[in-house]
């Protein structure tokens, strides 16, 4: 049995909808069952609850964990790795970020950290997947690109190796399911540094329409995020990340993908085709 944490989000999605499709018998760890993916045996639990996290691991060999950005993650990491070796479980996949690396201000990896190390040092064998920044993040500019508005571009021309969520899920059932990743750290990228103009200006291809950008600055970016309700903490951290992109702070391409999958990893446009309808309503 194979429990995924996650499972509503992003990558946990794509690797619940994986693992069914090939037959694995599959549990989904949720808050809210109703929207569970469809295919999977379901367990409400809840990180704060250690006897739900129990009942949701018990009789589970491997699991994914990905837990939901925000100042809780470390302790609902630590909660989950306690679950998984409690209960036995022999095989553990942790979502984490390609910022780990990052140092000085604040600090968009230092979230994930506590997890690493609980992971590392849990008794289980383990994988850490750390991709970059998903393709996915651009759904975020879906309104402004149907309503002609200009793109919001907080990185100015910094570049990254932007990473399609389902090469990451590909990757995570990979580790999940056959031997060769325990005790490793996989860096997942996209094969191309690209910048936020590079990508909007490959949506405008793909929509045949002119698209503009308009630069905005971290800090008042951030003060946004502030003002529209967002923890202080996590806005701190957006900033930072921002500001490490545009001073050309971020990491390069790695060939992580490719190997594991032996397959090119999909590039943005790849990515953005498969999507176009998000960014024109239809």
């Amino acid at each position: 049995m194979i429990l995924i944490t996650g499972a509503t989000g992003t990558i946990g999605g794509h690797v619940t909808r994986l693992l069914t499709g090939r037959g694995e018998p599959v549990r989904v760890l949720v808050r809210d069952p109703a929207r569970a993916p469809a295919g999977a045996g379901v367990v409400r639990a809840d990180y704060a609850d250690p006897r739900s996290l129990a009942a949701a691991f018990d009789g589970v060999t491997a699991a994914f964990l990905a837990t939901a950005f925000g100042p809780a993650l470390p302790a609902h990491d630590l909660a989950l790795v306690e679950a998984a070796r409690a209960a036995g479980v022999k095989k553990v996949v942790k979502l984490s970020t390609i910022s780990v690396a990052a140092t000085g201000g604040a600090d968009p990896g230092a979230w994930h950290r506590p997890g690493e190390r609980a992971v590392a040092a849990g008794g289980l064998a383990w994988t850490l997947l750390r991709p970059a920044g998903f393709a996915s993040n651009s759904l975020a500019w879906a309104e402004a690109v149907r309503t002609g508005a200009p793109i919001p571009n907080f990185t100015g021309g910094g570049t990254h190796p932007v990473v399609d969520p389902r090469d990451v899920a590909a990757v995570a059932v990979a580790a999940l399911t056959s031997p060769g990743h325990e005790g490793r750290s996989h860096d997942l990228t996209g094969p191309a540094m690209v910048s936020v103009p590079d990508q909007v200006a490959t949506l405008a291809r793909l929509l045949g329409r002119p698209l503009e950008t308009v630069d905005v600055p971290a800090a008042a970016a951030r003060d946004q995020m502030v003002a529209a309700g967002a923890d202080p903490v996590l806005a701190d951290l957006a900033a930072s990340g921002w500001a490490m992109l545009r001073d050309g702070g971020s990491p390069g391409v790695t060939d992580t993908v490719p190997r594991i999958l032996g397959r090119p990893a999909a590039t943005y446009a790849t990515w953005a085709a498969d999507h176009l309808t998000a960014f024109t309503g239809n």
